[in-house]
């Protein structure tokens, strides 16, 4: 989310508090659980006008999302993990690679893993928390904390009673390689 959006929806809260709130000369008093329902009903309806307006906005401007397809971990003993790997415009403020991510290994204690190192633009790298699924198939969602100019998606079998990753293979995806994709 922008910033802009953000300082946009905190005025929207402000202006819409101030003429609902109570003046000081007011006739009846009130308990304080009727003044917090009060202030507490404006803040409420605020940020669902806001977040409507900022989901349109962004509906309307966000790019597609680039199917990038699966990456998939080393074969090893009868198993794999497989991550089906979307990602968005690397011109996006924040970069998210989101899929679905699927255990293929027999073994009762290995579960699939992925993670997602991002490499930015200013400089210096990131990784972002790993998620892994002992289930058949699971839904993941990895995002960046500014514009990248590369992302490493890293997918491995981990072997839960050792606290290791086994079998990992890493896919590097850049700007060059997706603008040569045709659209």
């Amino acid at each position: 989310m922008s910033k802009n959006l953000v300082i946009g929806g905190l005025l929207a809260a402000v202006s819409a508090l101030g003429p609902l709130a109570a003046p000081a000369h007011a006739a009846t008093p009130r308990t304080a659980t009727q003044a917090a329902l009060t202030q507490a009903a404006p803040t409420q309806a605020a940020p669902a006008q806001t977040t409507t307006a900022s989901a349109t906005r962004t509906r309307s401007a966000a790019a597609p999302l680039i199917h990038w397809g699966p990456v998939r971990s080393r074969a090893g003993h009868r198993g794999y993990a497989k991550a089906d790997v979307w990602i968005t415009r690397f011109s996006a403020e924040t970069f998210v690679v989101s899929g679905s991510l699927h255990d293929r290994d027999a073994h009762g204690g290995h579960c699939a893993y992925v993670r997602a190192r991002f490499h930015y633009v200013g400089g210096g790298t990131g990784w972002a928390l790993p998620r892994t699924t002992c289930a058949a198939r699971s839904t993941f969602r990895l995002s960046s904390d500014g514009q990248i100019k590369r992302v490493d998606v890293k997918v491995c079998v981990v072997d839960r009673a050792r606290r290791a990753t086994l079998n990992c293979h890493s896919d590097a995806i850049t700007p060059g390689i997706i603008a040569n994709w045709p659209q």
